[in-house]
């Protein structure tokens, strides 16, 4: 089993989509990261040589920030976001979607589930 940048890579797969489990690496990054090391992307990951697997980590650790490295900018992003109080950074903070969907009904994964408000009661006469 290959382990790249601390994930351990499914060995039944194609190279392409076996280092798509990497965070920061997709398709398109995969496929110039394969031609470097001269690895057919059809081949499975279970085929790599071990010099191979060693050259596609090196390559990847000097040349692209992945995982928690990338994940602590991108939360580094957001929260500098909210604290400029830009419009998106208000939408990160209130948890409502920040990239122009419509809120009016659909947008249930970022509001997450119904709060219902009761109707005020009708004054009887």
């Amino acid at each position: 089993m290959a382990r790249i940048a601390g994930i351990d890579l499914p060995k039944n797969k194609r190279g392409i989509i076996g280092l798509t489990y990497i965070y920061g690496i997709g398709r398109s990054t995969a496929a110039d990261i394969l031609a470097a090391a001269g690895v057919s992307q059809d081949t499975k990951v279970s085929d790599w040589t071990d010099d191979n697997v060693k050259f596609i980590s090196k390559m990847i650790q000097d040349t692209y920030k992945v995982e928690g490295e990338l994940r602590s900018e991108v939360q580094l992003n957001i929260k500098r976001l909210m604290d400029i109080v830009s419009y998106r950074g208000l939408r990160h903070r209130r948890g409502l979607p920040v990239r122009g969907q419509s809120t009016k009904t659909n947008a249930r994964t970022r509001k997450g589930k119904k709060k219902t408000v009761a109707n005020k009661k009708k004054a009887t006469k």
